[in-house]
């Protein structure tokens, strides 16, 4: 683009001297009538001047269609009046025909057999050629620096489609490992951004992971009381994960490692508390939710356990999900920095973010219910039991009838619920005692005592 305005300015000048040169030949055959101050625009109304240019027919002899003297590649200044036009017109016009002429590097040139003119074109073929080059190798760069990675991609994927082949994988895990794999690719594009990080300094990478991490780790109330520095330091170890739909995240019953702080997407976790018969619980996780409580609990431990700590839940993935995680020598630090902050309403947050809190506490109301609502019962059916056996005081032969026979009416209406509630009785027994048998989650210890 620039060398389109160069070229095209210097031609515009040459096309002026040009023209010149055609009025100084004319000039120099009709001597001496003629003189080069009668080109000055100064002696423009001199009355030589005036009588010299009618007699002389210059305005024909130097114009584009005359044969009198060949304006070469200049001929277009001429038929389009460049030189008399405004100049914007002139600006626009001069570019243009430098960026023609050097994206076909001169070919449609006609030239003359004047020097200046063939050098000048010369000069124009070369140019145009070079930045030709120029622009290929760009282009060439460019488009290797993009379809690079695409292309590594492609090829990590027959390699793992002839992998999945040759070990003959069933075809929905065959369909998992593709959908993660175009999932990967439209996240991150192929770049790996721990290995970038990691070969950052130190104070590059926490100001890098600060600004990608920080906002979210603000989002999860479970962090909302730290302060800056402890934010920093649990961004720092932050490991980004990424899961397709259906992909189990934990498994109940397996150990847990690692702590997931979900950033997008929603997932399902549910639990029959170790497969115990009749027994179903499910809720789902979205953003600034967690799972995987278990290891927090076992690092506030006062004496942890070698052994890790049991998932009690089974998470999946209903949609792609982003994710965050800690492991488990991370949650030990993060749980050092609970220590210091020994909060209640850092427990209380904790318990009401915590599925497995959420779980026990909906199964204790609903064990408190149930005894509320056989007690209620009972009590019920106990006067209904009272009621026939009251003797009334006196009454009349009629009244005594009707009245003994409402109460044997409504005797027969309780003993009707009695049944009822007996039936219900050993499903409503069955029940509370699978909902008692579940166990209290531990109590995570956020006090410093005994450390």
């Amino acid at each position: 683009m620039l060398a389109s305005h160069v070229m095209g300015s210097c031609w515009y000048l040459f096309a002026v001297e040009r023209q010149e040169q055609c009025w100084k030949k004319i000039c120099d055959q009709q001597q001496p009538h003629c003189q080069y101050w009668y080109f000055d625009c100064q002696r423009k109304n001199d009355t030589s001047r005036i009588v010299w240019y009618q007699w002389s027919n210059i305005s024909t002899l130097c114009g584009s269609s005359s044969k009198f003297f060949q304006f070469g590649i200049f001929n277009d200044a001429l038929t389009y009046r460049v030189t008399q036009s405004s100049f914007l017109n002139k600006y626009v016009y001069c570019f243009w025909w430098g960026l023609r002429n050097l994206s076909s590097i001169g070919q449609n040139l006609l030239t003359t057999t004047d020097i200046n003119e063939i050098n000048f074109s010369v000069v124009l073929a070369i140019l145009g050629l070079l930045l030709f080059a120029l622009l290929i190798g760009n282009m060439q760069t460019f488009l290797q620096s993009t379809t690079m990675r695409l292309e590594e991609w492609r090829i990590k994927r027959t390699d793992t489609e002839e992998w999945m082949h040759h070990r003959q994988l069933p075809h929905d895990l065959k369909e998992r490992v593709r959908k993660y794999d175009v999932y990967r690719w439209v996240t991150t594009r192929g770049v790996d951004e721990e290995s970038i990080v990691k070969g950052l300094p130190v104070d590059l990478r926490r100001d890098i992971k600060r600004h990608l991490c920080l906002d979210l780790v603000r989002r999860v109330p479970l962090f909302d009381q730290m302060d800056e520095c402890i934010l920093d330091a649990i961004c720092e170890r932050l490991k980004p994960l990424l899961y397709t739909a259906g992909a189990c995240l934990v498994r109940e019953a397996d150990p847990v490692n690692e702590m997931h702080f979900i950033i997008r997407g929603h997932l399902d976790s549910y639990t029959t508390d170790g497969g115990r018969t009749g027994f179903f619980n499910s809720c789902q996780l979205g953003p600034c939710d967690f799972c995987g409580e278990e290891l927090l609990t076992w690092a506030l431990d006062p004496r942890p356990s070698i052994i890790l700590p049991s998932s009690t839940r089974t998470v999946t993935a209903i949609t792609e999900v982003e994710a965050f995680a800690l492991a488990k020598e991370d949650v030990t630090f993060v749980a050092s920095q609970f220590r210091k902050l020994h909060s209640k309403q850092l427990r209380h947050t904790f318990r009401f973010y915590s599925n497995q809190w959420r779980t026990w506490a909906a199964c204790f109301i609903q064990a408190v219910w149930f005894r509320y609502k056989r007690r209620k019962e009972a009590a019920t059916l106990g006067k209904a039991k009272q009621n026939p056996l009251a003797a009334p005081s006196e009454p009349h032969d009629e009244q005594r009838s009707v009245s003994l026979g409402q109460k044997a009416s409504e005797f027969a209406l309780y003993a009707a619920t009695l049944a009822a509630s007996k039936r219900k009785g050993g499903s409503m027994r069955g029940e509370l005692e699978i909902i008692n048998s579940l166990q209290k989650p531990v109590e995570p210890d956020f006090s410093v005592e005994n450390r």
